[in-house]
């Protein structure tokens, strides 16, 4: 058994089929819902997860990691009259105000200002229409192909919705930004406010960084339409977890029960390391006959304890290889499988290098070796 772990390519519809309970051994109150592994993607929970509903303010965990991306924290935004006027939550900038982009993004993330939306979503895209194609094509490269973006800020307009699943794998993917993983686990942050005395008082609306142990992320999101919605985020031990609501009328009990079933249920378990001996393979025309194969780096999963013993291994190793080889070079893979399920990819690489054998050396030495036989045979 592979002991220790690994870096791999996810096909993310793998992890669905084997996820292991049903909807019905958790009882909440959201629509749809989802809590997935932030490293591997593994599905923990599902419940309607690939339904397509409104998202609401959820919306801005795109808008705030295209925005990171694709600017400069430092940029100088101006509030244009659109943003300024902007229908719902705001944190009331003015027309012609000027901000940092990354104080904008902060208005964005904690108090779900849908004017920073706007202000952002103009100075990046060029414009909201410029912007929501940025979103859907981030989308797209994501695998969130059940969703679709109309604007940055998440107000009700037709086309425009996600599923559970798709919202998880946005959300996964933004968590591996450090500016985004830190600007969502804020609770306060003070911005500027120009013409006043003094500063805006930024509070997140995320009452889990309060109510739950661990909690680290990520947004809320409400309107008529799509219900309230609610992305989530929590580690314990060095494992984080993602969890998702959507259209949720008890969402913050539904959040705590989804994390709790999660951390009680499952344990990240290493399977092997980077580094670890796997395999030996005989090397042709080299100065050594066998090489030593190894883990490229860790690979760890969330497991049930009954199902450690159902992790199999598949090697896909050439039968030989021809030198020279390089340190470190990529030789063949390992597939782990659980419950004969592929959940991922284990690149194999060289732990030392080979020199290819002097072919004209070597010839000489068997030639040498016949002519002292023939002389000692057929001397006087």
């Amino acid at each position: 058994m592979i002991r220790k772990g690994i870096v791999l390519l996810w096909v993310m519809a793998c992890f669905a089929s084997f996820y292991c309970d049903s909807a019905s051994s958790m009882d909440i109150s959201a629509s749809s819902a989802i809590v997935m592994d932030t490293v591997t993607g593994r599905i923990l929970f599902e419940k309607n997860a690939y339904q397509k509903r409104p998202m609401a303010s959820t919306t801005k965990i795109m808008t705030a990691i295209i925005a990171i991306e694709s600017g400069n924290p430092d940029d100088i935004v101006t509030t244009s009259a659109k943003a300024a006027h902007i229908e719902g939550s705001s944190i009331w900038l003015e027309e012609g105000e000027k901000q940092k982009l990354i104080d904008l993004i902060y208005g964005i993330m904690l108090s779900s200002g849908n004017d920073a939306a706007v202000a952002v979503a103009e100075h990046v895209g060029g414009s909201v229409e410029g912007f929501a194609h940025m979103m859907n094509k981030k989308a797209q490269e994501i695998g969130a192909v059940n969703t679709s973006f109309k604007n940055p800020s998440g107000l009700d307009e037709e086309g425009h919705y996600t599923t559970a699943y798709d919202l998880a794998l946005i959300t996964r993917y933004a968590l591996k930004n450090n500016t985004f993983a830190e600007i969502v686990k804020t609770w306060e942050k003070k911005i500027p406010w120009q013409g006043h005395k003094w500063d805006r008082v930024l509070q997140n609306h995320n009452k889990l960084l309060k109510m739950y142990e661990g909690c680290d992320g990520v947004k809320t999101g409400y309107t008529k339409k799509s219900g309230r919605c609610l992305v989530s985020s929590a580690t314990r031990n060095g494992w984080q977890v993602i969890a998702v609501t959507l259209n949720a009328p008890n969402d913050w009990e539904d959040h705590k029960k989804m994390l709790d079933y999660a951390f009680n249920n499952y344990a990240l378990t290493t399977l092997c390391s980077e580094g670890d001996y796997m395999k030996t393979l005989p090397v042709k025309d080299g100065k050594q006959d066998v090489i030593s194969l190894a883990a490229y780096s860790d690979f760890k999963i969330p497991l049930k304890e009954d199902e450690l013993g159902k992790v199999e291994i598949q090697y896909d190793v050439p039968d030989f290889i021809t030198a020279p080889v390089s340190y470190g070079q990529k030789i063949g893979k390992i597939s782990v499988l659980l419950e004969g399920n592929e959940i991922g990819e284990v690149p194999l690489v060289s732990v030392n290098s080979v020199d290819k054998k002097d072919i004209r050396l070597s010839y000489m030495k068997i030639v040498r070796n016949w002519l002292i036989m023939f002389i000692s045979k057929y001397a006087f």
